[in-house]
């Protein structure tokens, strides 16, 4: 069959996700997903894996797993979109055509966008929990002090959050260690603040005084020098940093971008940038930043009617996470079954809820939840696990991050459950 009512490009949380809520509501709509991978993985547990405090096999499962029943899958890698005619592209299983399209392939790392950065993760210098998780664990046990530097790029990333969360538990780990006095913890960010939320960035502004972390602001990271450990940065002027969601944008200090400041380091991690796929980069549902183009409150292509972005790759202003996955989907599916109904797509309710768990240390956590307006909106739901306070650092949300959050995933999140 090469006709679907609904064809999914992406077999990630986003994906399966929809794919599950759909069928639920409406066992008779043929649907397929185009996925390659046959491993499907929990990605927000890396940032754990990282700090020894996760195991990373518990991270993978099998993508056969959690393909709905019901549902086809094409395991397969999308090469082209045509939405013009309402087709995709294949590169093993030839064209695809549908009556509605739903694109959530995430993203992808781009090692080249900083310079050296590639040939540092390869000869095994830098570390990035985005690209080896235990690479990053096996680096921390051998660091035995100097300079620990942990930074970001200037792109949007998945989770924002997760370079200073490997930060924080990086100076616990040293302070366990004994090797807080002769280590210097330096978070270097392109943003103006450590996070957009002024509620937690006052939290964590605590959190960094309490480590000693040497806080670097408009320092973007340009290049790598493995051979004599040395991350060049950047100073970047307003208006040229996209890491940081929902920042305030009355910045205290103008920032004209001239200088060039070089950090050694003798520990670095980093997120490298990242973006959409090539074959959505390269297809007319993007914009001019290369996202996919999609109304922020329907998540409905805002050039084809019968598509629909979310997840990773659309080019919503609100941090990119599966907690925001978890709200989108719902508003997609009720969507695209108002269509199939010969209805308008008129649910725009989505209102840019996302959440970052800040992990802060071994043990505790902050979780930031917040929407388009940049407003702290704490699930009420929390109080039921005697958290009142969840701009604060709690050891329940710790309990949340480690065991809770990852069972309600692979058992609610992705069997289609709303949680």
């Amino acid at each position: 069959m090469a006709h679907y009512q609904v064809l999914i490009i992406g077999g990630g949380t986003a994906g399966i996700m929809v794919a599950s809520q759909m069928i639920k509501k409406n066992k008779n709509v043929t649907i397929a997903i185009v996925e390659p991978s046959d491993k499907h993985y929990y990605q927000p547990a890396w940032t754990l894996v990282g700090a020894g405090a996760f195991d990373y096999e518990k991270t993978i499962r099998p993508t056969a797993d959690y393909i709905p029943k019901g549902v086809t899958w094409i395991k397969d890698y999308a090469t082209v979109l045509n939405p013009e005619n309402n087709s995709v592209s294949t590169e093993k299983s030839g064209e695809l055509t549908y009556d509605y399209l739903v694109v959530n392939p995430g993203l992808v790392n781009n090692l080249d966008g900083i310079e050296g950065l590639r040939e540092g993760l390869e000869s095994g210098v830098v570390c990035s929990n985005y690209v080896d998780s235990k690479k990053t664990w096996e680096l921390l046990q051998k660091f035995n002090g100097g300079n620990a530097v942990f930074t970001q790029p200037t792109t949007p990333i998945k989770c924002g959050g997760a370079p200073q969360k490997t930060a924080y538990l990086s100076a616990h780990y040293f302070k366990k260690r004994g090797i807080s006095d002769k280590t210097n913890v330096v978070f270097a960010t392109p943003g103006s603040v450590i996070f957009g939320v002024k509620i937690i960035a006052d939290t964590l502004m605590q959190v960094i005084g309490r480590y000693n972390i040497h806080l670097k602001t408009f320092y973007a990271p340009i290049k790598i020098d493995s051979k004599n450990k040395i991350v060049y940065f950047k100073e970047v002027g307003e208006g040229e940093n996209k890491c940081v969601v929902n920042e305030n944008n009355v910045l205290k200090e103008k920032h004209t971008g001239n200088e060039i400041m070089e950090i050694p380091f003798d520990f670095l991690h980093l997120a490298p940038p990242q973006q959409a796929p090539d074959f959505v980069r390269n297809s007319p549902l993007v914009n001019a930043a290369g996202w996919m183009d999609v109304n922020h409150n329907s998540m409905q292509s805002n050039k084809f009617a019968n598509v629909f972005g979310l997840g990773d790759v659309a080019a919503l202003p609100t941090a990119k996470t599966g907690a925001a996955i978890r709200k989108q989907v719902p508003v997609v599916v009720d969507n695209i079954l108002k269509l199939i109904n010969n209805k308008p797509a008129d649910n725009e309710s989505y209102e840019g809820y996302s959440s970052c768990p800040l992990v802060t240390g071994y043990g505790e956590m902050v979780l930031a939840e917040f929407n388009y307006k940049n407003e702290f909106t704490p699930d009420p739901k929390l109080k039921q696990m005697l958290v009142f306070n969840s701009n604060k650092p709690h050891w329940r949300l710790w309990f949340l991050k480690k065991y809770m959050l990852p069972y309600l995933y692979w058992n609610k999140m992705m069997k289609g459950e709303n949680v």
